[in-house]
């Protein structure tokens, strides 16, 4: 079971003193955080792709390469790679490059975006939302597959035998789908045999539990053998040493993103009653201390599959020393008994 991290880079006012830190500001403490979770051993971390004022990270290969040097072992991933605004030969580069400074760690996590910021200034039509994922994803695996490269499709211009350079350490490297529950992007990764990641930000965890096993079934049909493709999930959260605390802190920067985002898009408003029906057992949000956000990563390991789980924090704007020691409970505290409790469940599940 891998335990990460997933991160917006998001730089909204602090709910508390209305202050707003620069871009440079909160790239730079990423980067810490990236540092520390490879320190405190934990196996994958994820930085999103923006292109609005209130996300930092419009370019997550170069956020990413920042910390390489600086890390071990860490796996390094976009969270997601907005690929049907992206030219996939650049894609290819960027995290090819950021493979070779990692020395193999890079992985793509490739997804169409619920921000739709990136389709005008790159000027794409959103009336071709799904067509241009389909073919730019199409030519990333093309080029994935061989040094040179012949595609024609109806939104790039085509190549005729050309080489994509530099190649990356890993072969293939790493690309994985993002889904935010549409079974439609589920049935593709499995007939592509590509890893999934299920964003599971609302409503119960349990209910993602059928689209791991049309994902897998997909798979199957497609002559992958599913049992070796891993399934990632990316939720909310927090940690502190108590969960009355650690609610407390994670609240107030959540709700404002939730409202902010709820009037763009027209949601409900989001209260305190919502946010604790969110961290409940069944809830999507692994708020809590250690062995509490522990039992619910194992809960869902073993009920809906996932083999990788990553907490995304902060949501908005929070203090960096409270992300920071998040991240080092999640590896020192939370990771342990995870790894443990499945261990022991995988062992007697196979004896």
């Amino acid at each position: 079971m891998e335990i990460g991290i997933s991160t917006f880079v998001e730089t909204t006012p602090d709910p508390v003193t209305g202050k707003v830190i620069s871009h440079a500001q909160r790239i730079q403490e990423v980067v810490e955080e990236i540092v520390l979770a490879d320190q405190v051993g934990l196996d994958v971390f994820g930085v999103g792709e923006h292109h609005r004022e209130d996300f930092a990270a419009s370019s997550p290969a170069v956020v990413l390469a920042a910390a390489a040097s600086q890390t071990k072992r860490i796996r390094l991933t976009s969270a997601v790679t907005v690929l049907s605004s992206a030219d996939p030969v650049r894609v290819f580069q960027d995290f090819a490059t950021l493979d070779a400074i990692s020395n193999g760690r890079a992985e793509i996590m490739a997804g169409r975006g619920s921000f739709i910021e990136s389709f005008p200034l790159f000027g794409y039509n959103l009336n071709d939302y799904n067509e241009l994922f389909e073919e730019k994803l199409e030519l990333l695996l093309k080029i994935r597959e061989s040094e040179k490269v012949t595609w024609q499709g109806g939104h790039r211009p085509a190549i005729q035998n050309l080489g994509v350079y530099p190649r990356p350490v890993q072969n293939p490297l790493p690309v994985w789908i993002g889904s935010g529950g549409n079974s439609e992007s589920v049935v593709r990764a499995g007939r592509l045999g590509l890893p999934l990641v299920l964003a599971i930000i609302g409503g119960s965890p349990m209910h993602f539990e059928p689209l791991v096993r049309l994902y897998q079934r997909s798979a199957t049909r497609a002559g992958h053998d599913a049992s070796k493709l891993p399934v990632a999930s990316h939720s909310h959260g927090f940690i502190a040493e108590d969960s009355e605390v650690a609610a407390d802190k994670f609240f107030p920067s959540t709700q404002y993103v939730m409202n902010k985002l709820g009037r763009e898009r027209g949601w409900g408003p989001y209260d305190r009653r919502s946010f604790d029906a969110a961290r409940s057992f069944e809830g999507a949000l692994y708020v809590g201390d250690p062995k509490t956000v522990a039992e619910k990563i194992i809960h869902l390991r073993k009920n809906v599959g996932v083999t990788r789980f990553m907490l995304h924090v902060p949501v908005g704007t929070m203090p960096h020393d409270d992300v920071m020691s998040a991240i080092e409970l999640l590896g020192k505290k939370v990771a342990p008994i995870v790894r443990d409790e499945i261990t022991k469940w995988e062992n007697a599940d196979n004896s």
